[in-house]
């Protein structure tokens, strides 16, 4: 296979197109807003269903020129890539199951690629995925966007720079109440099919994001898990609960605990990091405040844009303290980090090392904890390692 390449001029927006995210798809909407905020990329293209059909409506609802919306993904790749003025970057947006073939045709002309999480429904994809990307040398970027909120990369900049000491206990959680009840809604029905969503339910949906997000702050590699998945809805062939148990390189330990079947939350991301000098708490639902508390001080509160708070967070906030950022800011903050990126590596440029965003290596690594996760449950719990090679 040869791998084509797709340049741009390294200037102005980000020329993006999308595939999947049509009409009545709500992580769609939150990609396109999220890329308009810094006012880094223009749509300009797009497959936006399995339907050509539908695909065509939902790129005229988008205002889209009816030429540059398309009834597959690989009509879309093959004629961007000629076009020129094509685009320079992909935004894929379907469900997990989609995810490696999607982005294939891209990859392979060398045009970026953006993707939601988690990075495909198998370990299998992830690994052909990952080796893809290497090959292509295009950038890959897996919106984990939790890692954008500019409270946790203060906390990653205090666990970085030692102020916790060394990292002892690691506590995350994600629970969410919305599939309590057995649910025909469009959201519920590929999330909690096998086919689709791959073999997590709740810990492939969510607990990525916290896996995620734990590692982001510590730094650290998970090495082992013991797990408990369970279905609680009747009927239901995916976890909707999981508890796991986790294992650090350098000896830290943790727990996770990822649920849509708990009443009273509805998006209750929590992390908890504890060293041998202090510790932290950040709560997703209060993203602009960071507990910090040095060993035998009073628990501080940190706040975004105020004093203390150092420059990894001030980088990506946009407004004074007091006025709250959230979600989309933070999305937003993983699509402006990738445009630096882009713009970099046209202009042959290094990234600079301030600007992160999770890869495909992230993705990989999510992938081998759904993978263990899966696997320790199906033996009860057993001890098992984590790895993707």
């Amino acid at each position: 296979m040869t791998i084509e390449h797709k340049t741009g001029n390294g200037a102005g927006r980000v020329r993006l197109g999308m595939v999947g995210g049509g009409r009545d798809a709500f992580i769609g909407a939150v990609h396109r807003i999220a890329s308009r905020i810094d006012d880094k990329y223009e749509l300009v293209a797009g497959c936006f269903s399995s339907t050509p059909e539908k695909s065509r409506l939902s790129g005229a609802d988008l205002g889209l020129a009816p030429d540059r919306v398309y009834g597959s993904f690989d009509e879309m790749a093959k004629r961007e890539a000629r076009l020129k003025n094509g685009i320079e970057a992909v935004a894929v947006v379907t469900p997990n199951h989609m995810h490696y073939l999607a982005a294939r045709p891209f990859l392979q002309r060398g045009i970026h690629v953006i993707c939601d999480k988690p990075l495909t429904s198998t370990l299998a994809d992830a690994r052909k995925l990952a080796a893809l990307v290497e090959k292509s040398g295009a950038l890959f970027i897996l919106t984990h966007n939790y890692t954008g909120y500019p409270m946790i990369r203060q906390a990653r900049e205090m666990v970085t720079s030692g102020e916790l000491g060394n990292i002892r206990l690691i506590q995350v959680e994600y629970a969410q109440d919305w599939l309590t009840e057995a649910t025909g809604q469009k959201q519920a029905g590929w999330r909690t099919d096998p086919a689709r969503s791959g073999a997590g339910g709740s810990i492939g949906d969510i607990g990525t994001h916290a896996i995620n997000l734990a590692g982001f702050v510590t730094g650290l590699s998970l090495e082992a898990l013991s797990a408990d998945l369970h279905t609680f809805v009747e009927g239901r062939q995916l976890d909707d609960n999981a508890h796991v148990l986790l294992r650090y390189s350098g000896g830290a330990r943790g727990m996770l605990w990822s649920s849509q079947v708990a009443p009273g939350n509805e998006n209750a991301l929590r992390l908890r990091v504890y060293g041998s000098k202090g510790g932290l708490e950040w709560e997703q639902e209060e993203p602009n405040k960071l507990w910090y508390a040095p060993f035998g001080e009073p628990k501080q509160k940190l706040t975004r844009a105020n004093t203390g708070v150092g420059e990894a967070a001030n980088r990506v906030s946009r407004i004074p303290a007091g006025h709250p950022e959230g979600y989309l800011e933070g999305f937003a903050n993983i699509y402006s980090e990738a445009a630096a990126a882009i713009r970099a590596v046209q202009a042959g440029k290094e990234i600079p090392p301030e600007v992160r965003f999770p890869t495909v290596r992230d993705g990989l690594d999510g992938m081998a904890f759904i993978d263990a996760s899966v696997r320790s449950s199906s033996r009860n719990g057993a001890w098992v390692q984590v790895g993707h090679k």
